[in-house]
């Protein structure tokens, strides 16, 4: 598979170049090229429900990057990306839920970010090099990486949180201790601290000297591992549905529904993806999908934030501004409040799942639209992202009662005092990065 750039269609990289470097120079994001992806309709008709997860991985892997590696090795960076997988439960007759919290930390990102770095390690073992991850983190993020990169040989990550943020990374994880996790904490607000960062990636020769990347959904190595979900939970219950499937998801940051998209793109099929409208993309008075970003011409745009994904720029370039298309596939629907905690009620009541506000708004879109969605045996498959225990508080003020949080993400929540100098300005951080 070879990709290309949102902002100049003549760009042609393949996989390696596209997630080592995470963003082309012309201010877009790397996309597949569209006469690279393959039709995979036989091998999606071929799959069933006891097709484990890595066996699907490994093949979608090696259909993505035959030109690069043999199926042996694809196979085995997905068999070393994913010791989990993720869990496809029937609700009821048409109601289908697919969790894909149970990785290390109780987050979707498990899956990908544990995917792409496998991949970069096999790259650099084979090849040679090296992988500096840059990022801003909450904390989640230094959690997983500390996780996946533990005995990496050739994948480092420096991340930067707010002063008194970090939590969850083991001792021995520490780059100081002989890991490969260097966190650092920095004086300012959020933005202030990204800002900071993204002026690094800004140094486009010291970004490439010391082989900077980041671990977001705006490197197409993380985004495309996520079309895995799709042919994995349509083999558990194909044998279960006669008419149209449809899938509901958070909004997020729109890289749930666009490896949705590129898996009906392989000819997954999928009638259509159900999502909580937001700011960005929401329904005109017609009730057509309408993204904001799309009315300012590309050419005069900033360029793409490293640190903030612009997948909504993605789907633009998906639907090529067809508006018509993206109708027929992206249902964004208004969710109150009110709407959205009934839904998160029903689906405790009803089903016994605890929800966060992202599946439960999701949830409720399709409720709204149960009329057109199960006509003609239609069918839907729920996507919860991430664990309900995260959001402990939202499903006790809603439900009256939380989940169970899991030791793994209890120990994911545990500060950490790293007792190291917090620096303030991008030179530090360079100088940091040199130190490496």
């Amino acid at each position: 598979m070879k990709f290309t750039s949102t902002r100049n269609f003549d760009l042609s990289v393949d996989f390696a170049k596209a997630a080592k470097e995470c963003m082309p120079l012309d201010g877009g994001v790397y996309i597949p090229s569209a006469d690279s992806i393959e039709d995979l309709r036989r091998w999606i008709y071929y799959i069933d429900k006891d097709t484990s997860f890595t066996s699907i991985a490994g093949t979608l892997t090696s259909a993505f990057l035959k030109e690069e590696f043999s199926p042996i090795i694809c196979e085995a960076i997905a068999t070393s990306a994913f010791p989990f997988e993720p869990t496809v439960k029937q609700l009821d007759d048409k109601l289908f839920y697919m969790e894909l919290f149970n990785g290390y930390t109780g987050c979707h990102r498990d899956f990908e970010v544990s995917f792409l770095c496998s991949y970069l390690e096999t790259i650099h073992t084979i090849y040679g090099g090296n992988t500096v991850f840059l990022d801003f983190t909450h904390g989640e993020l230094g959690v997983l990486l500390s996780k996946v990169l533990h005995n990496k040989k050739h994948l480092k990550a420096v991340l930067v949180y707010e002063k008194g943020t970090v939590r969850g990374i083991a001792d021995e994880d520490l780059g100081w201790n002989g890991g490969n996790v260097f966190p650092v904490e920095m004086e300012g607000s959020e933005k202030e601290i990204k800002s900071v960062i993204k002026s690094v990636y800004a140094d486009v020769a010291f970004r490439n000297d010391h082989k900077l990347t980041t671990a977001t959904t705006t490197n197409i190595g993380r985004l495309i591992s996520q079309i895995f979900y799709y042919p994995y939970s349509f083999a558990k219950i194909k044998h279960l549905v006669d008419g149209d499937l449809y899938y509901a998801c958070d909004a997020g940051n729109y890289s749930v529904l666009m490896a949705g998209l590129y898996s009906w793109r392989l000819a997954l099929p999928v009638s259509g993806f159900y999502l909580p409208a937001t700011d960005s993309l929401s329904r005109d008075v017609k009730g057509d999908p309408v993204m904001l970003d799309a009315f300012v011409d590309i050419s005069k745009r900033d360029e793409a934030n490293v640190l903030d994904p612009a997948n909504l720029e993605r789907l633009e370039s998906f639907f090529d501004r067809n508006s018509l298309m993206m109708r027929n596939f992206v249902f964004p629907q208004v969710i109150s409040e009110k709407a959205r905690e009934k839904a998160a009620k029903e689906l405790f009541i009803k089903y016994g799942i605890f929800s966060d506000k992202g599946t439960a708004a999701a949830y409720a879109a399709i409720k709204d639209e149960a009329d057109n969605i199960y006509n003609d045996e239609g069918a839907v498959i729920l996507i919860a992202q991430n664990h309900p225990s995260l959001s402990s508080d939202y499903c006790r003020h809603v439900l009256g009662e939380a989940p169970e949080m899991p030791e793994n993400i209890k120990e994911s929540l545990r500060p950490v005092q790293l007792n190291k100098p917090v620096i303030s300005t991008a030179e530090e951080l360079k100088t940091l990065i040199k130190g490496l």
